[in-house]
């Protein structure tokens, strides 16, 4: 069964606690998205905040993916570029899908409704997101079209003694 992806849908209650719960599932299995295990909705919900005030002032746009019962279960979040000579392009941060559903496809298809929704806001030629060395996303990544371009050793502080690298992806669009 396919997602199916809104891009900036209501926010309330449910998609709310369906982000918050996605982010502390993907966090505490592992995922690349902040934090590291074990971490908790309430750990997270300071992020969430700065992400609603960003969506409210128009800098970042959501885009969610809803499994076949209407739950969260991939989402991704779109921010503009506010410095004047780089308005050209957004970033992705924080792409996520359920644990439960790996495997499925689902992750391409978050890719593909992302870079779908980014072509339609007019003015943008590429996007552009970073990843955590060591996971392997890297080359997920690379699968639906991002090239390297930048690599910072030893950026991402797991933990003491585990350092890793932030690598920096492009997608052009044109």
């Amino acid at each position: 069964m396919a997602l199916t992806f809104a891009l900036d849908p209501r926010i309330g209650p449910g998609l709310r606690d369906g982000v918050l719960a996605l982010w502390a599932d993907v966090s505490n299995a592992g995922g690349a998205v902040g934090f590291v295990p074990p971490v908790m909705v309430d750990d997270i919900r300071p992020e969430w905040v700065k992400h609603l005030a960003a969506m409210s002032d128009g800098r970042t746009r959501l885009l969610v993916g809803y499994d076949e019962e209407g739950a969260v279960a991939a989402t991704v979040f779109i921010t503009y570029n506010t410095h004047r000579l780089m308005r050209h392009w957004v970033w992705l941060y924080t792409v996520m899908v359920h644990p439960s559903h790996q495997g499925k496809g689902y992750g391409r298809d978050l890719m593909a409704a992302a870079e779908e929704a980014v072509r339609g806001f007019g003015g943008i030629d590429a996007i552009r997101l970073t990843c955590r060395g060591g996971t392997g996303v890297d080359r997920f990544y690379a699968s639906c079209g991002y090239k390297e371009v930048g690599r910072v050793p030893g950026a991402i502080r797991v933990a003491p003694g585990d350092d890793r690298d932030d690598i920096v992806m492009l997608l052009p669009l044109q």
